[in-house]
């Protein structure tokens, strides 16, 4: 029997396509100088050395010849790196709509009930939101009590990326019961990547809701395309995607375009992305498939099945009916990027 001082750690490490370079220069051609990166900062969460996101909003390493210690972390958790594309609906248990009885969103406000009443359930202690300021540049926040919703701007969709797994990582170490977090299905993928490769992830991470997602957007250049097209940020109230149009709704006016009108500034990593509806995630939650005012809810585990039925029983939503045939269009339409993913 081994002792402490001669016990070893089983550390699978994956195999360098570039076998003379170091583990970051592997990440880098095979996934940033792709342009398959998908901005979803698991590898900034959990490097050791200090990747980071630079001015231009993607993950950068300048010095990398003096401080990357060659360790793997970065191609370990990189859901990008060996790519094998997920689409469809994905496993789930129940196929619903929800509208929360206690919260105010753009769509029934259920991925902050499922957060919510973790938290009641006492399964998790808090979650990791993204709110926003008054010119829409998102901040993720550790939500751990209602009366803080009172103060922050969590509701609707930013179509902006924003800082979630790093945060998340802070929370996993403060948290003493568990934490819940939302994402997106590229944040989702990360997720589960460091939840299969650091156990503390695994203890730590009790329930994970993914967002309905066809793109994300760079802060700098989508605002900056807003305005062009006439948005007034200090008067915006919410911004949506729906039967392809991009819609701007501000307390006095609407800005309407067709989606693809943004295809001049799509993250290239978005451009490869097929996963809908966020297939790994616990239940997800997006406004496609239900009524107006309510979410659709895939309830896919049995974390996320307790909770749902918690939810039901506290009378804490409303429920309502989901048509999986409504999903169809847009899982085909993301289903199709897969033709632009490059060879690694």
């Amino acid at each position: 029997m081994a002792t402490e001082s001669e016990a070893e750690w089983e550390i699978k490490i994956p195999e360098k396509k570039l076998k003379d370079k170091l583990f970051f220069e592997n990440l880098r051609a095979a996934v940033i100088d792709t342009k398959m990166c998908s901005r979803c900062l698991t590898c900034v969460s959990i490097c050791p050395s200090k990747l980071l996101v630079n001015e231009e909003d993607a993950v950068d390493f300048p010095d990398y010849e003096e401080k990357c210690l060659d360790c793997g972390a970065c191609v370990r958790v990189c859901p990008r790196y060996g790519y094998k594309p997920k689409s469809g609906l994905g496993d789930y248990i129940e196929f619903t709509a929800g509208q929360s009885k206690r919260f105010k969103g753009q769509d029934g406000a259920m991925a902050t009930e499922f957060i919510f009443s973790a938290i009641d359930m006492g399964l998790i202690d808090r979650g990791i939101f993204v709110d926003r300021d008054e010119q829409w540049r998102t901040h993720v926040f550790h939500v751990r009590r209602k009366e803080q919703l009172e103060k922050l701007p969590l509701g609707g969709t930013k179509y902006v990326f924003a800082d979630v797994i790093p945060e998340l990582k802070k929370a996993v170490m403060l948290t003493k019961v568990g934490v819940g977090v939302v994402g997106t299905p590229c944040m989702v993928s990360g997720i589960r990547k460091l939840q299969d490769e650091f156990p503390v992830f695994k203890e730590k991470v009790k329930l994970v809701v993914g967002l309905f997602c066809t793109e994300n957007f760079h802060y700098n250049e989508v605002s900056k395309y807003l305005e062009e097209k006439g948005v007034d940020f200090s008067k915006l109230v919410k911004t949506d995607i729906m039967k392809g149009k991009f819609v701007a709704t501000m307390t006095d006016d609407e800005v309407k375009f067709k989606v693809s009108q943004l295809s001049g500034i799509l993250p290239t990593g978005c451009n490869v992305c097929t996963d809908f509806t966020a297939v790994e995630s616990d239940v997800s939650v997006g406004s496609v498939g239900s009524a107006p005012g309510f979410s659709t809810t895939v309830v896919r585990t049995e974390v996320a099945k307790e909770v749902w039925d918690y939810i039901k029983k506290m009378g804490n939503a409303e429920v309502g009916e989901g048509k999986v045939e409504e999903l169809d269009f847009l899982i085909n339409h993301k289903k199709e990027r897969e033709k632009n993913i490059p060879e690694q």
